[in-house]
């Protein structure tokens, strides 16, 4: 396939998810770039809950994050929470009406109703394709990769429960590291190879 294809092809999804998006937002008043902060929010950790993320997660300028924020919170659909140690940092959190609101809008039914068509091999063949594609083309453009806590290299499991951010010197929990992180670093062959070394000490 040739990468012309491959934008084809990805540009179309894009266009279909997009419709379906504003159709949902449609139905509560909402623009599709509201309803995708939503979506955002409920996935990010607490390093990745602010608006500076939002920025950088979608490429939008602050100002169209501030005032999607704002229409956000007006609606009550997403509460603002300063940071405890620094009183200048705020973090998003999406209410329960919020959450309500997204679980009958997100997925995209276009989504949905073609993955219900798939068979389970096709579905982990295309998730590990396209987390690889993005990972490469994130690298490409020097963003933030955003990826899933449990999958970077600053990551380490304690114990079954409980997980430890090398990065932050934090402590993280279960549900932590199944979410996404702005700080997230996608492990070397070399760093991986250190921590089974570490574990079996």
């Amino acid at each position: 396939m040739s990468a012309s294809l491959l934008h084809d092809y990805i540009e179309r999804i894009s266009h279909l998810i997009r419709s379906e998006t504003r159709i949902a937002g449609t139905d509560f008043d909402l623009q599709p770039i509201q309803l995708d902060v939503l979506h955002f929010l409920t996935r990010s950790n607490r390093y990745s809950n602010t608006p500076q993320s939002v920025t950088d997660y979608f490429g939008l300028t602050k100002g169209t994050v501030s005032q999607t924020i704002k229409a956000l919170e007006n609606k009550g659909l997403l509460l603002k929470t300063p940071d405890k140690k620094d009183g200048r940092k705020v973090h998003l959190s999406v209410t329960r009406t919020g959450r309500k609101l997204l679980d009958k809008a997100m997925p995209a039914r276009v989504v949905a109703g073609a993955w219900g068509e798939l068979a389970e091999d096709d579905r982990d063949r295309l998730l590990a394709d396209l987390s690889q594609l993005l990972a490469k083309m994130q690298e490409a453009n020097g963003m933030n990769a955003f990826g899933v806590c449990r999958t970077c290299r600053f990551n380490t499991q304690v114990s079954d429960t409980k997980f430890f951010c090398e990065l932050t010197q934090e402590p993280l929990s279960a549900t932590d590291v199944t979410l996404l992180c702005r700080e997230h670093t996608i492990p070397t062959e070399e760093a991986e190879a250190a921590k089974i070394e570490a574990a079996e000490r």
